[in-house]
């Protein structure tokens, strides 16, 4: 019993030593071992091959395309349009509005001050129309069509 737990404790100690020294040599030159120092000696060419590995097997247009057309079910941008403050939105066409015609006939009803009422109904019913947007087969099908240039 004591020699074999010898035995596999030396066995297990010249594994580990063999190991060390392979790494040991991939990464340095050990005069009168061939191939040692290999990765310093090819680096250009491993960097180069690995690149070409990732970019050629996976990150190919139809691989991204097959992805986006898997995960777009999944994106559910709701929670980000409801976090969206639309108050730029109803600024600008508080501006259009009082740069239109309509301008003039609103100043007879307070003028800008009047559209501020609106300022929250806007905002809510925007926040429902593009949910609505986004949840459409049209809004998917540009999402679908577009995914591929992204990453361009």
């Amino acid at each position: 019993m004591h020699s074999a737990l010898l035995f596999t404790g030396l066995f297990a100690l010249s594994g580990a030593l063999t190991n060390q020294l392979a790494i040991h040599m991939l990464f340095e030159k050990v005069p009168l071992l061939y191939g040692s120092g290999v990765i310093p000696l090819r680096f250009e060419a491993f960097k180069s091959s690995i690149k070409n590995l990732m970019m050629n097997e996976f990150f190919t247009p139809e691989q991204l395309e097959n992805f986006f057309a898997n995960e777009e079910q999944k994106i559910n941008l709701e929670p980000i349009i409801q976090d969206t403050d639309f108050t730029p939105a109803f600024d600008a066409l508080s501006k259009t509005v009082m740069e239109s015609s309509f301008g003039g006939m609103l100043g007879m009803f307070g003028g800008e001050s009047a559209l501020e009422t609106l300022r929250e109904p806007f905002s809510s019913k925007m926040k429902v129309a593009v949910i609505k947007i986004v949840n459409s087969e049209a809004f998917n099908a540009t999402m679908q069509k577009a995914s591929p240039k992204l990453f361009t």
